[in-house]
C-alpha cells in the first residue's frame, strides 16, 4: 500500500498541472474575447446581431399612368410566385411536412393550374432533390399566377408548395395607346432579385419619376425567431413612385382605337397612324397606330417596335399644302381668283416637269380652285413665283418641320427638308422629297387652329407624389412660334373648309353633319427598295389633317393609311378607310367633349315674283341682288318663262331658269345638281335622262347649242369620290423610265 503512494502523488500532481493549465487556458480566452470581442477571427457582436437580428424589406409600388380624367392606365397589382420547398431540414413533424415528398404526384396536380407539363414539372423537382437544392422555381410559368390560381393550388395542400408575394405591372385597357404609354419589365439584378424597369414610352422616358425606394424593417428575436418582447421594430419606410397623369383621354382613345380596329380589319393596311390633339393647349388626346401590341403579353410587338408618330419620318403628301398655303396668305400674295394654267410646271429647262396628280390638269383655273383640287402645279408656282425659295424656307422653320418637337416621349426624330436643288425646293412645297413626322404636323397645324400661335405638343399633364397627393411638376402650354398672324389662321381655315364643302373638293368624304370641317387631303408616295417609288393604284400613304369646328377649332385629328387593300369600285380610293377613321373619332369627341354644333348662318329665304314680260337685264340683276343665281336660256332681251314658277320661296344661292323671247340654247351644267338638270329640262320641254349620282360631268348637248322641245337631255353624274378617282387613274400609267417626276394624287 505504502509502495503505490509515491505513485499517487505524482498522478495527482500531474492531473493539477494539467487542469490548472486549463483553467489559465479558458481564464486567457475569457478575457482576451472580453477584450477584443472576437472569437477564431470572428466579431462576436457582428455573428449575434446576424442570427438573432432581422431585417424585412418593404415593397415600394411603381407609380401608377392614369389618364386626365384619373382613369387607370397602368398600376402595379398583386401577383404570386410559385415556389417548391425541397430540403428535408424544413419539416420537423413527419406527420406536417414542409418540403417536397413525392416529385411525381406534385407535378401531376400543377399541371393542372400551370402552363407547363406534367414531365417538365416533375424534370424540374427531381433535378433540384438531386442537386440537394434548397427550393426550386418555375420560371415564366411560375411567375405572374393570379390570386385565383393561388387559392385553387392552395387547396390541394401539396406538402413543400409555397407562394412567395410580388407585384406585377397591370394595363387594363389592354391595347390602349400602348406605344405611347409602352410597358415595364421585371429585370433580374445580380443578388437575384428582380426590378420593373420601363422599356417603352412613358414607362421608358419617366421610369425614374415611376420607380419607388424599398423601405425595410429591423427587428431583434430569441433563438426560435420570436420577436424579443419590448422590442421596438426600427421602420424605414417604403417610398412609392410618383403617379403621371396623361394628357390622354380615355374615352377619345377608345374611339380612336374602335376605329382603328374596324379599319384594319376590312382593308389590312400596312399601317395606320393616328393623332387626336386639343389646338389651344397643345395636349395629345388620343394616340395610336397599327399594327400594334398588348402591353401585358407583348403580342404584336415584333411587328412594331417604333411609335410611328414620333420616331418615323415620311414624304407628307399634299397635307403639306396646308402651310404652304399659310405663307402665301400671311405674305399677302395668295390671291383666291387669280387664275394660272393647270397641268404641268418645270422649275428649270433641265428639270423634269412637275404634273398635276390627273396628269393634264383642269386648264385655266383660279388658285382657290387649285388648293380645292389639290394641284400640285398651284402650290410650286406659289413657292417659286408668288413666295420666293428663301421665303418659303423660312417659313419651313417657322413652322418647325427642321426639328423634333420636343414632345415628352422617348426617341423622337425630326424630320428632313430636302432644299437644296430647285426641283427638291418645288416638290416640297406639295409635300414629295421632304420628310416630316406626324408629331411635326400636328405642332405646325396648332398654329392655323389656334389663331397663329403654335403650340408644343405633350402628353404629361401633371406627376403627382403617389402618398401624398402633392403635385410636384406640371406641364403649361407652351408657345414656340408665331408664323402666321390670327387673321391668315381665319382665312387658311376658310380656304380649307372649301376643301371638304366644294364638289370640286377632294375631301368631300370628311364632312361631319352640325360642324363645319376645315382640311387637307394627302397622297403620298411610298419609296420602294429600289429608290424608285411604288406603282399600283394603292401603294400610296394616304392622309387627312382635319379640325372642327372650323370657327373656332377644339380638335385637329391627323389619319395616314398606308397601302390599304381597296378592291373594285374602291381602288385607289384612300379616302374611304381614312375617313372610317377621321370622321368617327372627330365627331364622337366633338359630341363627348360638348362642343356644340357651328352655329348655322341664318340661310336668307327669297320668295320669287313674277318676271314675265320683264327685261332680261334686270330680272337677272334683281335675282343678284337678292343672291340668286340666274340661268338665262336663249339670246332674248324679255323674259317668258321662270322656274321656279312665281310664288315659290327659293333659299339664297339656288339657280332660277330664265326663259327668254330667243331661240333657247344649252348652259354648261357641269357640277349642277339633278335638281337643277331638271329645271332646264322642265322649262324647255325636254326629256330628262341621267346616269349616276352626284354632280354633273357631262351633257349630250354642247353649251350654246340649242335646245329642241321632245329632244332628249342626257346628263352624266359622279359623286367626287368617284371624279377624283378617275381623275387619278393615269397616274400608274407613267413610262418605266420617268420614275424621276415627282408625283403626288392630290
Amino acid at each position: 500500500m505504502n509502495k503505490k503512494q509515491p505513485y499517487m502523488n505524482v498522478g495527482a500532481a500531474i492531473l493539477f498541472v494539467i487542469f490548472g493549465l486549463l483553467f489559465f487556458v479558458v481564464l486567457f480566452r475569457y478575457f482576451s474575447i472580453q477584450i477584443t470581442g472576437e472569437a477564431a477571427g470572428q466579431p462576436l457582436a457582428a455573428k449575434a446581431q446576424e442570427k438573432y437580428s432581422h431585417q424585412s424589406v418593404l415593397q415600394a409600388a411603381r407609380g401608377e399612368i392614369l389618364d386626365r380624367n384619373g382613369e387607370i392606365v397602368a398600376e402595379d397589382t398583386a401577383a404570386y410566385k410559385l415556389v417548391a420547398i425541397l430540403s428535408k431540414k424544413m419539416t420537423t413533424d413527419p406527420k406536417k411536412p414542409r418540403h417536397v415528398k413525392n416529385p411525381e404526384k406534385t407535378a401531376k396536380e400543377l399541371a393542372k393550374y400551370m402552363d407547363m407539363e406534367e414531365s417538365e414539372i416533375y424534370q424540374i423537382l427531381t433535378d433540384g432533390i438531386k442537386k440537394k437544392r434548397f427550393q426550386v422555381e418555375f420560371g415564366k410559368a411560375g411567375k405572374d399566377i393570379s390570386y385565383d390560381i393561388k387559392s385553387k393550388i392552395e387547396k390541394l395542400q401539396l406538402p413543400g408548395i409555397t407562394f412567395q408575394r410580388e407585384s406585377k405591372r397591370f394595363y387594363p385597357n389592354g391595347v390602349f395607346a400602348s406605344h405611347l404609354v409602352g410597358y415595364a419589365d421585371q429585370i433580374e439584378q445580380k443578388d437575384g432579385t428582380y426590378k420593373t424597369v420601363g422599356k417603352m414610352g412613358i414607362e421608358e422616358s419617366l421610369n425614374k419619376e415611376l420607380t419607388g425606394k424599398n423601405g425595410k424593417v429591423n427587428f431583434d428575436s430569441d433563438v426560435w425567431g420570436y420577436i424579443l418582447p419590448g422590442d421596438k421594430q426600427k421602420i424605414t419606410p417604403a417610398k412609392n413612385g410618383n403617379d403621371v397623369y396623361l394628357t390622354i383621354d380615355k374615352k377619345i382613345q377608345t374611339f380612336l382605337e374602335d376605329a382603328m380596329d374596324k379599319v384594319a380589319k376590312e382593308y389590312e393596311p400596312e399601317k395606320i397612324i393616328a393623332i387626336v390633339a386639343d389646338p389651344k393647349t397643345g395636349n395629345i388626346l388620343a394616340m395610336g397606330q397599327r399594327p400594334s401590341f398588348h402591353p401585358k403579353t407583348k403580342e404584336g410587338i415584333s411587328e412594331s417596335w417604333h411609335n410611328e408618330a414620333i420616331e418615323t419620318s415620311f414624304e407628307p403628301g399634299s397635307t403639306m399644302k396646308i402651310f404652304t398655303l399659310a405663307a402665301a396668305v400671311q405674305e399677302g400674295v395668295f390671291n383666291p381668283n387669280e387664275k394660272y394654267m393647270s397641268g404641268s410646271y418645270r422649275v428649270t429647262k433641265k428639270d423634269q416637269p412637275i404634273h398635276d396628280h390627273n396628269g393634264v390638269g383642269w386648264g385655266s383655273i383660279t388658285y382657290l380652285e387649285g388648293v380645292q383640287r389639290s394641284s400640285n402645279v398651284a402650290f410650286a408656282k406659289i413657292a417659286k413665283e408668288k413666295l420666293g425659295f428663301d421665303t418659303f424656307r423660312k417659313y419651313l422653320s417657322k413652322f418647325g418641320f427642321d426639328k423634333p418637337t420636343g414632345i415628352d416621349l422617348p426617341n423622337e426624330t425630326s424630320g428632313k427638308i430636302m432644299f437644296t436643288w430647285p426641283i427638291e425646293k418645288l416638290t416640297t412645297a406639295y409635300g414629295q422629297g421632304t420628310a416630316i413626322t406626324p408629331i411635326q404636323q400636328i405642332q405646325a397645324a396648332t398654329a392655323v387652329a389656334n389663331d397663329g400661335k403654335m403650340l408644343k405638343p405633350h402628353v404629361v399633364e401633371k406627376i403627382v407624389n403617389h402618398d401624398t397627393g402633392k403635385t410636384i411638376k406640371k406641364t403649361v402650354p407652351e408657345v414656340v412660334s408665331k408664323p402666321i398672324s390670327a387673321e391668315t389662321a381665319k382665312k387658311v381655315r376658310d380656304y380649307l373648309e372649301t376643301v371638304v364643302t366644294s364638289p370640286k373638293g377632294t375631301g368631300g368624304r370628311y364632312k361631319i353633319d352640325g360642324y363645319s370641317v376645315a382640311g387637307k387631303t394627302g397622297t403620298a408616295n411610298i419609296p420602294g427598295p429600289d429608290g424608285k417609288y411604288l406603282t399600283g393604284v394603292n401603294n400610296y400613304m394616304f392622309s387627312f389633317l382635319g379640325m372642327a369646328p372650323k370657327e373656332n377649332p377644339k380638335l385637329i385629328v391627323y389619319v395616314a393609311v398606308q397601302q390599304p387593300k381597296l378592291t373594285g369600285m374602291e381602288a385607289g380610293q384612300g379616302a374611304i378607310p381614312v375617313s372610317a377613321v377621321f370622321n368617327p373619332v372627330m365627331e364622337n369627341s366633338l359630341h363627348y367633349l360638348n362642343i356644340q354644333p357651328s352655329k348655322q348662318e341664318k340661310t336668307t329665304s327669297f320668295k320669287l315674283g313674277d318676271y314675265q314680260g320683264e327685261s332680261v337685264e334686270q330680272t337677272v340683276n334683281s335675282l343678284k341682288d337678292a343672291g340668286l343665281e340666274a340661268v338665262v336660256l336663249g339670246k332674248g332681251s324679255k323674259v317668258t318663262g321662270q322656274l321656279p314658277k312665281e310664288g315659290t320661296t327659293i333659299l339664297e344661292g339656288e339657280k332660277v331658269i330664265i326663259q327668254t323671247n330667243g331661240e333657247l340654247t344649252a348652259p354648261d351644267m357641269t357640277n349642277w345638281s339633278l335638281r337643277d338638270v331638271m329645271k332646264v329640262a322642265n322649262i324647255a320641254g325636254m326629256k330628262l335622262s341621267s346616269k349616276g349620282k352626284g354632280y354633273v360631268v357631262g351633257q349630250n348637248i354642247k353649251p350654246g347649242s340649242s335646245l329642241r322641245q321632245g329632244d332628249f337631255l342626257i346628263v352624266n353624274l359622279k359623286t367626287p369620290e368617284e371624279k377624283w378617282a378617275e381623275e387619278t387613274k393615269g397616274k400608274d400609267e407613267k413610262p418605266a423610265n420617268d420614275n424621276t417626276e415627282p408625283m403626288i394624287q392630290d
